[in-house]
């Protein structure tokens, strides 16, 4: 392994998973000798602060912080007023209403002060970046603080900007993975590149570590993401199931379904394109053009409200169930007892 991993048993990492990643889990991952992760981006400054502590109390290991840095949300009142009109009835056949207006529900952690000190603070050993990149005085502060940190890329194009900002290693973010894809832009064009292609492209280019994301389930995955040159491999979907999952009852069910075999990528549900299970939200949004759509996460305020709406009657159709496309590999099982398992693997492999 190479310094970056130092301390760390097996080349095997947690996705940090927003809303389903749990300090909990995090912390039995790292106790495993792997790399667990949390995911603050959804998250005020003190629930990130909690969220950090909590793992902390539960593990003296080396353990993953994410933060989005999308940029701020380019409000459209006619859009929002026409998205909500458009979503009215289903609202209704709920027996609800919908919110009369959007709001950006999220904050970017770029230029973000309080949240910067905050990892300052409790200098996580590492901090991992969604979406782009924050500010160089931010990338600055906390390398000075000896906080590791990791980009996700879905290109060459972006890892030559986290390469060119001092990131310290690579995600390469696959068009499998299963969650928000981490365009740096999502307007622009993407090639939808595979883990496998993406990870080998920039082993080749850069002298950095590069972490492949994206369909990994198992040890065979692992396995060939190292032969292909990546450091280590990054796993979301496979952590879903575990109990240490904030998943609720509907999420597990339906990724023990069909469901699993039919992942989508949606940009309706949050404003951003995100791989989701097949489910209510995600038929709904097959004839959605972008252009109908609000800014992220202006959108998800929306999508959040319905969710709400839909589990209450128990209906959990409109979740945001992310998911990979290898989510038919999905075995729920205690986190440290998975890792136990993909180890056996790799080395099998």
């Amino acid at each position: 392994m190479t310094p970056l991993l130092g301390g760390l048993q097996w080349p095997i990492f947690q996705a940090p998973m927003a809303g389903t990643s749990t300090p909990a889990m995090a912390a039995a991952v790292s106790n495993a000798g792997a790399l667990g992760a949390i995911g603050v981006a959804a998250e005020t400054t003190e629930g990130a602060g909690k969220m950090i502590r909590a793992t902390q109390d539960l593990t003296n290991r080396p353990f993953n912080v994410n933060v989005f840095c999308h940029r701020r949300a380019i409000p459209n009142a006619e859009v929002e007023s026409r998205w909500i009109a458009r979503l009215k009835p289903e609202f209704t056949a709920l027996g609800a209403e919908p919110p009369s207006a959007l709001r950006e529900i999220y904050q970017t952690f770029r230029g973000n002060a309080a949240m910067t000190a905050l990892l300052l603070e409790t200098r996580p050993a590492i901090v991992s970046f969604h979406f782009g990149l924050p500010e160089e005085e931010q990338v600055r502060a906390l390398k000075q603080a000896g906080i590791i940190l990791f980009g996700s890329a879905t290109s060459v194009a972006e890892a030559q900007k986290l390469a060119d900002a001092g990131i310290d290693a690579i995600v390469a973010q696959g068009y499998e993975a299963g969650g928000h894809r981490g365009m740096f832009d999502y307007a622009a064009h993407d090639d939808r590149l595979g883990a496998f292609a993406l990870t080998r492209l920039l082993v080749r280019q850069f002298n950095l570590p590069v972490i492949a994301a994206g369909g990994i389930m198992d040890g065979a995955g692992i396995a060939a993401a190292l032969r292909l040159g990546a450091t280590a491999a990054q796993l979301g979907t496979a952590f879903v199931g575990c109990p240490e999952s904030s998943a609720d009852q509907g999420y597990r069910a339906a990724l023990a379904s069909d469901a699993a075999n039919h992942t989508t990528m949606v940009r309706a549900i949050s404003g951003r394109p995100a791989r989701c299970l097949a489910n209510r939200f995600t038929r709904l949004a097959e004839s959605v053009a972008d252009a109908e759509i609000p800014d992220y996460p202006i959108t998800y305020d929306l999508g959040k409200a319905l969710h709400a709406a839909a589990k209450a009657k128990g209906e959990f159709g409109f979740g945001a169930q992310w998911a990979g496309q290898g989510a038919p590999l999905s075995r729920p099982m205690p986190a440290a007892e998975l890792i136990k398992v993909l180890v056996a693997e790799l080395e099998a492999a």
